[in-house]
């Protein structure tokens, strides 16, 4: 039946057209935008899914520069004490010089006091953002230092930030209100062999730092020290340089774990952009090529349209 009030096919051919129109601005606003979902409307889940990675992504950001300053604060301690075994190494040196029968101990020990004096310059300058684990002159110890390693999403969605920390109670090499808490200001007792059956100890101690708590003998020598304190002298300096060698192990170590979580950061961010991709990113080749079908779609429904239209001015032609 031909009817002048209904236009069957007009209106077939303007809802194929609407649906032709609406796939083709879906598909505008991908490739305009490079998102398959780019709203909650697009998809809920797969939206909320990576507003949510996105989140913990930034969060993730922040770790990796903490993970930077933590690495920053133990390199500059590692530099620092490895500079200051470098030293104590050449107190032994001086030290096990001093030994030798006729060598003048008063010219040994001004190398002595230029070595001691660089050793207080290398602990107080070991500071990175007002921070500094090798020199205390405040009444409270030092201290575990705490570092942001990590920021964590449980399963049950509750988040958390793990920590690092680093013990730089171990590493003060100067403490110049209590002595005991620093490896260069400390008491060292040592055996000293006296030529007797039992031998005797003695107690030393690097520097004098003016801190409390040291009751023996500064490392010092004059034209009176006799062979006996010289090599009481060299163990004590050594037992620190051991002291100090572990210290600097802890921190290498420490600075090492940093250094791989900062790799595994910066890898997990990688892949959780990767990840959040393939959830809401538009594959460009393929919105492309629907582009180019629907805008085809497009022209031959506006001709089909264009073509029902004209079915109702063909039936004037009956009435001529």
């Amino acid at each position: 039946m031909t009817s002048i009030m209904t236009n069957s096919a007009a209106i077939a051919a303007l809802d194929t057209l609407r649906s032709i129109n609406s796939g083709l601005n879906e598909t505008q606003n991908r490739v305009s935008s490079g998102y398959r979902v780019e709203t909650a409307a697009d998809n809920a889940a797969y939206w909320s899914i990576a507003t949510t990675m996105r989140s913990d992504n930034k969060a993730l950001s922040a770790v990796e520069d903490a993970l930077g300053l933590g690495a920053a604060k133990t390199d500059t301690a590692y530099t620092g004490m490895e500079a200051a075994i470098d030293v104590v190494t050449e107190i032994k040196a001086k030290l096990v010089a001093a030994r030798e029968p006729g060598v003048d101990k008063e010219k040994i020990n001004k190398e002595l006091t230029e070595l001691k004096s660089q050793l207080q310059s290398i602990s107080e300058s070991a500071s990175f953002s007002g921070e500094n684990w090798l020199y205390n002159e405040s009444a409270t110890p030092v201290g575990t230092k705490e570092m942001v390693g990590s920021f964590v999403r449980a399963a049950d969605g509750t988040v958390s930030v793990e920590l690092l920390s680093f013990d730089a109670a171990t590493s003060v090499l100067i403490d110049t209100n209590t002595a005991t808490r620093g490896l260069l200001t400390k008491d060292y007792t040592v055996a000293v062999d006296d030529g007797t059956a039992t031998g005797t100890t003695a107690t030393y101690f690097l520097i004098d730092a003016g801190g409390t708590g040291t009751s023996g003998t500064v490392v010092s020598l004059s034209s009176a020290t006799t062979d006996d304190q010289v090599e009481g002298m060299i163990s004590a300096v050594d037992a620190m340089l051991t002291d100090m060698t572990d210290a600097a192990a802890t921190l290498g170590a420490t600075n090492s774990r940093l250094e791989m979580q900062t790799d595994f950061v910066a890898d997990l961010r990688d892949v959780i952009d990767t990840g959040v991709g393939r959830l809401v990113d538009a594959d460009m080749n393929e919105e492309s090529t629907r582009l180019k079908a629907l805008q085809t779609q497009q022209q031959l429904g506006i001709q089909a349209l264009s073509i029902a239209n004209s079915n109702s001015e063909n039936i004037l032609s009956l009435f001529r």
